[in-house]
């Protein structure tokens, strides 16, 4: 069975976005993305896929979660959580990358939450992260990065893993 991961960057009051954009650019954060997702299955909702610059990431398996009957170019559509989960159930480890609806319905499966913790506040975002619960969770890793000039904020790599 695959390990179901979420990746998420999110702020201290859980803000991951607004206006279908990320809340700030932290290049590493970028880097950190791509090093894990590269070579796996990305899944993905249709306003985070539209909100890629290039369209489908390249080097993985891009998969829109939607609805709709359409079409995105260079991905496959699936219309739920648990029928996307049965497809890739046969390979190590996907990531559902956003946004804030699709981690709202896959968090009860996921194994593994990579998150970046952005050490900031944005009251004017309008897509948010659930707060996480922390029984449920254990922290396996944390690498904290200070802001510099190519990132305005802290930010903190954590990987958790799920209890039980």
């Amino acid at each position: 069975m695959a390990t179901i991961s979420v990746i998420v960057a999110a702020a201290e009051d859980g803000a991951i976005g607004k206006d279908n954009a990320l809340l700030c650019r932290l290049p590493n954060d970028l880097k950190y993305f791509k090093s894990l997702t590269m070579g796996h299955t990305i899944i993905m909702g249709r306003k985070t896929f539209a909100s890629l610059p290039g369209g489908a990431l390249p080097g993985r398996r891009n998969v829109v979660l939607s609805r709709s009957e359409v079409e995105y170019p260079l991905t496959e559509t699936f219309h739920s959580v648990e029928e996307v989960i049965e497809a890739v159930k046969n390979e190590d480890e996907v990531f559902f990358i956003g946004g804030a609806q699709i981690y709202e319905q896959v968090l009860k499966y996921a194994d593994k939450l990579y998150l970046t913790e952005i050490h900031a506040s944005f009251p004017d975002a309008d897509a948010h992260f659930s707060s996480v619960d922390k029984s449920e969770w254990r922290e396996v890793s944390r690498q904290d990065n200070p802001a510099d000039e190519k990132h305005r904020y802290a930010y903190s790599f954590v990987v958790y893993e799920r209890v039980g």
